[in-house]
């Protein structure tokens, strides 16, 4: 059970990357090719969804949405490292 639980939280970003990349114009706002999005949902997800919002809300990465990109990117470093431990 352990097992399933964490590959559905190593998921989730990635679906959500999926959906905004469907759905909505977001991607395409934040980001002016395609490659970028792409490594993101494979090596930072977090980083790759903060980075769009603070694009799309902001027009740009200042103030509050520049501790967003940290959390994320010290969020993303963190996720793959957990399991190393075990």
């Amino acid at each position: 059970m352990g097992c399933v639980v964490a590959l559905f939280s190593l998921l989730i970003p990635r679906v959500a990357i999926l959906v905004i990349a469907i759905f909505t114009e977001y991607m395409s706002m934040a980001y002016e090719t395609t490659i970028w999005p792409v490594l993101g949902w494979f090596f930072m997800p977090f980083t790759t969804l903060a980075y769009c919002a603070a694009m799309v809300n902001n027009e740009g990465v200042t103030g509050g949405w520049i501790v967003l990109m940290i959390f994320a990117v010290i969020l993303d470093l963190g996720s793959g490292g957990a399991s190393a431990g075990s």
